[in-house]
């Protein structure tokens, strides 16, 4: 694998670059852990809608925190929101997407670094944490993806497979993506019921205190609704 020697990182995003602090310190205060999901970026070349990834930033803390997306290689990448808040307890999905899957770039290795800082700071880092990206080569050849398949030539009834083989072969996956989806359905409505419930403590709440939830139970819901719905968001 070729990797890409790291320079200095800029921000990436519709608008004009603007070139980030490399070794910027972080605040002298408590740090905050950057949690992001996926942890690696992976673009495929292939993919029918172009090179993209869904990037989820998650904020445990309770107050609004800044972020910035920073970038070795700007020039390939195009980040929607590079910048912005994200609220207490809650997420933020950025779409990032590969802008030049040409073969030179395959297989070589960027990275991405999303900086957190204090809401009505300026460079006050709280958080940082640095996300490699490579761009994987079609399965197939280029020149035969969009070709309709060739037509099958007659020949002995040995080379030939039989109708009901293949049928075992595809039942079973079929089965299996049903009840995969009707796994995220279930796991997803029992996330969104954890997160209408409400806390323990709440006055005014007229469910039976066996129905109050803690903010960590309430966190752990959510971070399963955005893995879910990254999953259904996928290409």
């Amino acid at each position: 694998m070729r990797r890409g020697a790291p320079q200095d990182l800029e921000l990436v995003g519709p608008g004009a670059p603007g070139r980030g602090s490399r070794g910027a310190p972080l605040s002298s205060g408590p740090v905050v852990p950057v949690l992001v999901f996926p942890p690696d970026l992976v673009f495929r070349a292939d993919q029918r809608s172009g090179p993209r990834q869904l990037l989820t930033l998650y904020n445990p803390t309770g107050t609004a925190l800044r972020f910035r997306v920073l970038c070795t290689a700007p020039a390939k990448y195009t980040v929607f929101d590079a910048e912005g808040y994200v609220k207490p307890q809650s997420c933020i999905d950025i779409v990032i997407r590969h802008v030049a899957p040409i073969p030179s770039h395959y297989d070589v290795q960027d990275r991405f670094r999303i900086e957190l800082s204090e809401e009505g700071t300026e460079g006050r880092v709280v958080g940082r944490k640095d996300i490699t990206s490579v761009l994987r080569a079609p399965a197939y050849p280029l020149e035969l993806q969009g070709q309709p398949e060739p037509t099958s030539q007659p020949g002995p009834p040995a080379w030939t497979t039989p109708p009901p083989a293949r049928h075992f072969q595809e039942n079973p996956r079929q089965q299996l993506a049903t009840s995969s989806f009707i796994l995220f359905l279930l796991t997803g409505i029992i996330s969104v019921a954890f997160l209408l419930l409400p806390l323990q403590d709440e006055p005014g709440s007229q469910l039976p205190q066996v129905l109050h939830v803690t903010l960590g139970q309430k966190l752990v819901a959510a971070y399963v609704l955005g893995l879910l719905t990254m999953v259904f968001l996928r290409p």
